[in-house]
């Protein structure tokens, strides 16, 4: 049973990942070990829920523990490339939430080290692995819709009240965000070739944490995506949107459309239109229990299995980089050039699941 480690006790803790861990310790597959936060009072009240756990004094500490297998970093964005490095020296697997890096050449160097380590790393957002995502992705590659010429894609809110990292360099609504539906949409089609955009900061002051401070990181964009081949794609996103009803992503293509339902990391289903049956469809979510955590689990079956995950650190250095590009390309006036790439997503490792059964219960063409 893997022993799991957890740095960094906000909110995305003491929610989503905290019941993550517990379904895994209730299927017998891991167990909560270890926990540190820089503040010692949300250290102390996760102790008092979980009696048992260690606390160490450091982050180091922790990530040298032997009862530590699994580290969970889920601290302020600034600090995951360096905790999740020390973690995979020490020979453990990692999950980092999203964005791996908020500099390219931390994202690179991750990277570089998690080809060679002794650990997996799994990088935030998980949200190729929802049947929603895998069910459109299958129907992507199986041509249904034609060729995707156009694609958009949306995610904001009004922005944290907490944290005031999330205003600070090296926060912002593109690492916040925006990487969801880079993620998604690269996973449909393909790496970006090049990036435009309009980034700045719509609001220049915020109350956050019952203080008001100045905000230093973006909060408002919108990004041109350059997929290749005269493939465009459009992303709306910011700390600065009330409320919305249209789909979160909406995939256009030469036979038909795609548009997902939800948000692409709470995604409700989605609904279909082709040329030959020349009708809308709607394909419902066939899990509504996937929680946007699920890549830990993820992880710690790859672990017993000995497999790859499915959600390559590629991919999340790609998203980054065209973050970043995204942000030059809105100082500077241009668009900027994209050097990395990432493996095709792969499904055919994951075990038979209510994506794979989509099309026999909601599409009368197949067998």
């Amino acid at each position: 049973m893997l022993g799991i480690g957890v740095l960094g006790l906000g909110s995305v803790f003491l929610g989503p990942y905290r019941q993550a861990i517990r379904q895994l310790e209730q299927a017998g597959k891991a167990r909560f070990t270890a926990a540190f936060d820089i503040d010692r009072d949300k250290t102390a009240a996760v102790a008092a829920m979980h009696p048992s756990i260690a606390t160490p004094a450091t982050a180091a500490a922790l990530i040298e523990r032997e009862d530590v297998d699994v580290v969970l970093v889920l601290t302020s964005m600034n600090e995951h490339a360096e905790l999740a490095e020390a973690a995979l020296r020490a020979g453990k697997h990692v999950l980092v939430e999203k964005p791996m890096a908020t500099r390219l050449a931390a994202a690179q160097a991750l990277l570089e080290l998690a080809r060679t380590a002794k650990g997996l790393l799994v990088c935030a957002p998980h949200v190729v692995l929802s049947p929603t995502f895998r069910a459109m992705h299958d129907e992507v590659m199986a041509g249904k819709i034609g060729t995707v010429l156009q694609a958009r894609a949306r995610y904001g809110w009004a922005g944290p009240w907490w944290g005031q990292w999330f205003y600070r360099p090296g926060g912002g609504a593109l690492f916040d965000l925006a990487v969801y539906n880079l993620i998604s949409l690269c996973g449909f089609m393909g790496p970006v070739r090049r990036v435009c955009a309009m980034v700045g900061t719509a609001i220049p002051k915020r109350v956050v944490e019952g203080a008001e401070i100045a905000v230093q990181a973006d909060d408002n964009a919108q990004l041109l995506l350059d997929f290749g081949d005269s493939r465009f794609a459009c992303i709306t996103t910011g700390f600065t949107m009330q409320k919305y009803r249209s789909p979160a992503l909406e995939l256009y293509g030469t036979e038909g459309v795609l548009q997902m339902l939800g948000d692409d990391w709470a995604p409700q289903g989605f609904e279909r239109w082709t040329r030959d049956r020349e009708t809308w469809e709607i394909v419902e979510e066939s899990d509504p229990q996937w929680s946007w955590t699920s890549g830990l689990k993820h992880l710690v079956d790859c672990v017993a299995a000995g497999t790859r995950p499915l959600n390559r650190p590629e991919h999340a250095l790609h998203c980054v980089e065209v973050m970043l590009a995204a942000q030059t390309s809105a100082r500077e006036a241009r668009f900027v050039t994209i050097e990395s790439g990432f493996p095709a997503l792969d499904f055919s490792q994951l075990p038979a699941g209510p994506a794979d059964d989509h099309r026999r219960r909601h599409d009368p063409r197949s067998g």
